[in-house]
């Protein structure tokens, strides 16, 4: 549960673009040039200073308020979770105090809903699929014929969040993959 938490943790604030917690830095768009062919995510150079572009899985401060005044309507079934509202700062587009469980009812069912009609299609899609792996991997059947179709889907659902997001992105997630496998 501690790892899905560190990918909910990686997901939400690299898409809210949460100051300071993201690892989307100078450093991975360095490595963005070196590894990778994403002309659109690489640093601008005029000569005196570098930018850094908005990358399209970035949400835009209109889209984060929506999220965050969305969060703070959320109700939930006594016992379900705790109160997601109370954790989160409308006025500082903040999100606070989530404990592991509270991440993890975030990871595998919110996510596909919060961010569906605010991402691109491809990278909301990505998204849902690895909160769906978090979802089966928690359910209470699974068989050996399901285990062998997750294996195969969560290898490719890393490779397409690896083809949106800045390379260090994926470090949270590998070392839940290798114990799966």
């Amino acid at each position: 549960m501690h790892i899905e938490k560190n990918v909910f943790e990686n997901i939400f604030n690299i898409v809210m673009d949460v100051k300071g917690k993201i690892k989307d830095n100078i450093k991975a768009r360095l490595d963005v040039v070196l590894f990778c062919n994403r002309k659109k995510i690489e640093l601008v150079s005029d000569g005196s200073r570098v930018t850094k572009p908005r990358a399209s899985f970035m949400l835009e401060k209109k889209a984060q308020l929506l999220v965050y005044k969305w969060l703070k309507s959320l109700r939930f079934p006594d016992g379900y979770t705790s109160n997601i509202s109370r954790l989160v700062n409308t006025e500082g587009c903040r999100l606070f105090g989530m404990k592991s469980h509270d991440c993890h009812v975030f990871m595998q069912t919110l996510i596909p809903l919060a961010f569906r009609d605010l991402l691109p299609k491809e990278i909301w899609d990505a998204l849902t699929k690895i909160s769906n792996f978090f979802k089966d991997i928690c359910s209470c059947k699974l068989n050996v014929d399901h285990f062998k179709r997750l294996e195969t889907n969560i290898v490719e659902t890393i490779c397409k969040l690896e083809m949106i997001f800045p390379l260090l992105f994926s470090d949270s997630i590998y070392p839940y993959i290798y114990r799966f496998r």
